[in-house]
């Protein structure tokens, strides 16, 4: 049997989706939260010195969505054939350019850089958020069937799931924002509702420690 081990900070953000993928499998996994006090101590020791790392059997891989990537492929939900997994791809891509475009807020709402937050809502935040969910909602709608792509969950479904729960503060999450921000955007609220209703992930979800991020 093949071992897994995800180690990540204390936290969800960039190691939530490759343990939803883990958990949504029934895949056993060892969930290694690694304290700030001990990171700078191991941080060498990392593929690209950064976290998440997943170690397969000892070897490791960084990146997390790449680690993604392997997880969903070897669980069957990175797509049902070569277009599919292309689109999955795209849209993880994108989701990654709008994480970039909004980072100067996150780093602020995070506690890691100073600014004003409100103002970088309005500015930063808000509008990056509306073309992107707009994009989303588009391959939703395309779909038909409640996914993103395909009619079959994908990794990627987890991805933006857990980004909606978080600005709904459904986790607690200190990305909380107000929830009328979702009024032009009511199917994603209902895909989140769905992709977290799934039983092994609502499961996860209930039994995973709370965390601010």
């Amino acid at each position: 049997m093949v071992h897994y081990k995800l180690s990540y900070f204390p936290i969800r953000f960039a190691g939530e989706v490759p343990r939803q993928i883990l958990a949504y499998a029934g895949q056993n996994f060892e969930d290694d939260r690694i304290p700030q006090s001990v990171w700078p101590t191991i941080k060498s020791k990392m593929p690209f010195g950064t976290l998440p790392v997943l170690y397969v059997d000892g070897r490791p891989l960084g990146q997390s969505h790449a680690i993604s990537r392997y997880l969903a492929r070897q669980f069957g939900i990175n797509g049902r054939c070569p277009w599919e997994e292309a689109q999955v791809n795209a849209i993880a891509d994108q989701f990654k350019d709008y994480f970039n475009e909004i980072r100067t807020y996150n780093l602020v709402k995070m506690g890691f850089a100073e600014g004003d937050s409100e103002k970088l809502y309005a500015d930063t935040f808000l509008p990056n958020f509306k073309k992107n969910f707009q994009f989303f909602t588009n391959f939703l709608k395309s779909s038909g069937a409640g996914f993103l792509i395909g009619d079959s969950l994908t990794w990627v479904d987890l991805l933006i799931a857990q980004h909606t729960s978080d600005l709904l503060s459904d986790s607690g999450s200190v990305f909380a924002a107000s929830s009328s921000i979702f009024d032009d955007f009511p199917e994603l609220k209902a895909h989140q509702k769905k992709i977290h209703s799934i039983p092994n992930i609502k499961k996860w979800i209930e039994t995973r420690p709370a965390t601010p991020l």
